[in-house]
């Protein structure tokens, strides 16, 4: 019987820790403060925004929340950035993505110092990941799913893993930290385009689908008793339900679960594992500056 992989259950496992890093900081009359800049009235990244401001929060961290109007220019920005770079008050930052189209993020990505660059977004946190110094950020949505690979009881040395999707958001990290030295796997990075995708997918002891497509890999692209990492969440329409849609994964979750050995949800899989795994990076920080 298939083995759902609670990422509640183990975001709950990272916050806890994190509490605990908290009290020992803060005994040391070191409070990390995260600041969350958000571009425009998106409703889903308005919900993603209030859902880290609370747990920090929860946790008795110092947090910010600028919100910009969708009309603000690149310039302004940059002086929110600029400004919060200076403030010590702050370790982490993070604008939230996407922003509107009038907005350049990779610049902006670039004006964030690298040492307050929670996100692992900037290029000398992807150098560093490539280079495997432990003083980087890691992007926190690959982090967490390592998290959930290694609450599982996966092995992932010697295993085959293959990435579907090749984003510097998560899979070029991922295919990163499953290649280091530690995780030691044998990583193939495929994406929409990859020939005969189904059959390299179904060489994976471990499979990561992060290619932003709904329900796309079904039971044929899934190896028998593999380990089956959903990334993706999408909105798709459903007039059974009461909101009009349904949110699902990357993943055909039904058919593949009855073929793989452990699978993540969505929702409430890989999901919680990202705001965890930013407060852990934000405590990261603040110790560093310390």
């Amino acid at each position: 019987m298939v083995k759902t992989i609670d990422g509640k259950k183990v975001a709950a496992e990272v916050i806890s820790e994190c509490a605990t890093e908290l009290a020992e900081l803060q005994a040391r009359g070191i409070k990390p403060g995260l600041a969350v800049v958000l571009i425009g009235d998106d409703p889903a990244s308005q919900v993603y925004v209030s859902s880290k401001v609370r747990k920090c929060a929860e946790l008795g961290m110092h947090s910010e929340k600028i919100v910009l109007s969708k009309e603000a220019t690149q310039e302004e920005v940059l002086k929110v950035v600029e400004r919060l770079n200076h403030d010590d008050l702050i370790h982490g930052i993070l604008v939230q993505s996407p922003p509107p189209p009038q907005i350049d993020e990779d610049a902006i990505i670039r004006a964030i110092d690298p040492s307050k660059d929670v996100d692992g977004f900037h290029p000398e946190n992807v150098a560093k990941l490539a280079l495997e110094d432990p003083t980087g950020f890691v992007a926190c949505t690959p982090a967490g799913c390592m998290r959930l690979i290694e609450a599982a009881g996966v092995e992932a040395n010697g295993a085959e893993v293959v990435v579907v999707g090749r984003s510097m958001i998560v899979g070029k990290p991922m295919a990163l930290l499953l290649m280091a030295r530690g995780a030691d796997a044998t990583v193939t990075v495929a994406h929409s385009r990859t020939k005969n995708l189904a059959e390299v997918c179904r060489r994976a002891d471990i499979l990561v689908a992060a290619v932003g497509r709904p329900e796309m890999i079904t039971a044929e692209f899934v190896k028998d008793g593999a380990t089956v990492i959903d990334v993706g969440i999408n909105r798709v329409e459903d007039s059974s339900k009461a909101k009009g849609y349904r949110l699902c994964g990357d993943v055909a979750f039904d058919e593949v679960a009855a073929k793989c050995g452990q699978i993540t949800p969505v929702p409430g899989g890989v999901g919680p594992m990202t705001i965890a795994m930013l407060i852990k990076n934000t405590i990261k920080a603040a110790r560093l500056k310390s």
